[in-house]
């Protein structure tokens, strides 16, 4: 269709409220070479996609856009016979279909790129993007010219992941990590490659989605929760949908996991069915607006959901907020922690136990300007917060969405600074706070003169240089106490926090919060000696403790002839080796 024709389209989807579209946004077609039904046209794919109820969908063939030409040629030759009067009957129904399809449809153009090493990326474009730039794209990405016809997901060496995030994203595309906890994607586990890679692969600025093939399931060891901004090392949350990845039309009854077209389907919150509109949503920030889709009787309820995956470092909950039983008071406590911690979301309205009914948020509107009221009076410097809404069980919660600081620390009442320990709101002790205050972003006059120094000096060796390959890397979470001594009766501890490596020193078994307190409870009845310690190589289980669903893990590592004790290490700070010996012990 011409380019004013798709302009038409996108007026005549226009919605003056926003509503729950259906999308499939990884879709090949006879332009990949490993079609399993070649005899397809690309009107039935079409036609698929109405009887699975889809509103948008993309053509994604491998390393090509020749699926995506071949429509466009193959109507452009019909409005061509049209203009002439030359059609035959059968010539002029399909043209029919295709409008009519198309006016229902949003059909993007896209492709998935083979990256260096095998990983697949996902690219979406606007549906009047040409199909000359598209493939200007792919070669720039260095996928040779005599691939662009065949739709191979087998080429020569091509452009790393990174610099094809990067290439997309300014080409003004969608960038999705492919199927990215399965075989070529970004973020599958135990893949052999530094942790430091795998990282970048995943929490990329220009890497904007993650699609995934276990959206739906629920436990800890899900990819939507690996990447919830929990995980120290990944704190950027990252946006997960689902797609078919269908290489047919229909699911192949012999093959289950060989999904159709809208086998996985995502919903999406838009306002109108256009691509500007879903571009906004995928590359935003609110996760709530996409969900799977698990048929009109059963839709997702996102509190539910994040009350089933429980307080963490980026999430809490809190059944109401009136200033009695000094509920507010907690509310802005969390507000600040996150402020000053990786940001995150509070919900108000619903308690933590997702057994319990939401009680929900009485006066909604009012309750809103309170709470925007108290943060303006009593922070300082203000925190970026966002407040809406959001339904859950036929009652309104409130969701705080905290952004990570870029002023802190951030103060309470002038002189309460909070940070967020796993599940938990602290007061921060002295060295938190002054690293706090060195983590504000310097001034522009500062970061040139030091840009200058840098300049004309070496490059600084690596404050975390990655382990030796086969070495186990510590975990991410928890505590070490990696020194003690007794001053005037009274014994002072200093603690590593395993989430950034930080020591704080001058800690007691008096002033020391949870689980410091656990940590030197252990150390001052004393530690656990190496030879009494039952190995698994270097790597040892000494205790787990299970509370409501939370469990905590006390382990050890032997590293260059030292051994290390780690207290209170949670699920998001276990690696796979960790992992692998958790499994092992049960």
């Amino acid at each position: 269709m011409t380019n004013k024709s798709s302009r038409r389209r996108s007026r005549s989807r226009k919605s003056s409220s926003r509503q729950w579209r259906r999308m499939d946004l990884h879709l090949h077609t006879p332009g990949s070479s490993d079609y399993q039904e070649p005899h397809i046209i690309y009107l039935d794919i079409l036609q698929q996609a109405e009887i699975r109820g889809l509103d948008i969908l993309a053509f994604t063939d491998h390393n090509t856009v020749a699926g995506y030409a071949a429509m466009r040629k193959e109507i452009e030759k019909l409005l061509w016979l049209e203009e002439l009067g030359r059609q035959e009957p059968e010539e002029k129904r399909r043209l029919d279909e295709y409008r009519r399809l198309l006016n229902k449809i949003l059909v993007l153009p896209g492709f998935e790129f083979t990256a260096t090493f095998g990983f697949h990326i996902l690219g979406i474009f606007p549906q009047d993007t040409t199909t000359s730039f598209l493939e200007h794209l792919l070669l720039k990405m260095n996928v040779p010219t005599d691939a662009l016809q065949t739709g191979s997901s087998n080429v020569r060496a091509t452009t790393d992941v990174l610099s094809a995030y990067r290439i997309i994203d300014e080409a003004g595309g969608i960038v999705i990590g492919a199927h990215a906890n399965s075989g070529n994607g970004v973020a599958m586990r135990g893949l052999d490659f530094g942790g430091q890679t795998r990282i970048a692969y995943t929490q990329d600025p220009h890497l904007h989605v993650l699609e995934v093939t276990d959206l739906e399931k629920r436990g800890r060891y899900t990819t939507r929760r690996f990447f919830d901004g929990s995980k120290p090392e990944y704190p950027r949350p990252m946006r997960c949908i689902q797609g078919s990845d269908a290489h047919r039309l229909v699911r192949d009854p012999d093959q289950p996991k060989s999904l159709g077209v809208g086998g996985r389907i995502t919903e999406v919150l838009l306002g109108d069915v256009s691509f500007e509109a879903l571009a906004k949503v995928l590359k935003g920030n609110d996760f709530s607006l996409t969900r799977p889709y698990r048929g009109p009787a059963n839709p997702v309820d996102f509190v539910q959901l994040a009350r089933e995956e429980g307080e963490s470092i980026v999430q809490a909950f809190h059944a109401g907020m009136a200033q009695r039983g000094n509920r507010l008071n907690r509310i802005l406590s969390d507000i600040g922690a996150m402020a000053n911690t990786n940001g995150g979301v509070i919900y108000v309205g619903a308690s933590a136990n997702p057994k319990e009914t939401p009680v929900g948020v009485r006066e909604a509107n009012k309750a809103m300007e309170q709470l925007m009221t108290a943060v303006a009076n009593r922070f300082s410097p203000e925190p970026s917060i966002h407040v809406d809404l959001l339904p859950s069980q036929g009652k309104q919660i409130l969701r705080i969405t905290v952004e990570p600081g870029q002023d802190t620390p951030y103060a309470i009442d002038d002189n309460k600074f909070y940070v967020r320990d796993e599940a938990d709101t602290s007061l921060a002790v002295r060295d938190e706070i002054v690293r706090l205050a060195l983590k504000r972003p310097k001034p522009a006059m500062e970061k040139v003169v030091e840009a200058t120094e840098t300049a004309v000096q070496p490059a600084p060796t690596p404050a975390k240089p990655e382990p030796p390959s086969g070495k186990t890397e510590p975990p991410r979470t928890g505590v070490e106490v990696v020194h003690s001594e007794k001053r005037q009766g009274t014994t002072y501890h200093t603690l590593r926090d395993m989430r950034n490596g930080n020591l704080i020193k001058n800690v007691t078994r008096k002033s020391a919060r949870k689980l410091w307190h656990y940590a030197i409870s252990q150390v001052e009845s004393g530690q656990p000696r190496p030879d009494s310690i039952q190995w698994q190589g270097d790597l040892a289980v000494i205790r787990q403790r299970t509370k409501n669903d939370n469990t905590w893990y006390d382990l050890a590592l032997k590293q260059n002839g030292n051994t290390h004790i780690y207290y209170g290490v949670t699920d998001s700070g276990l690696n796979d080796d960790w992992l692998k010996l958790i499994e092992k012990n049960g």
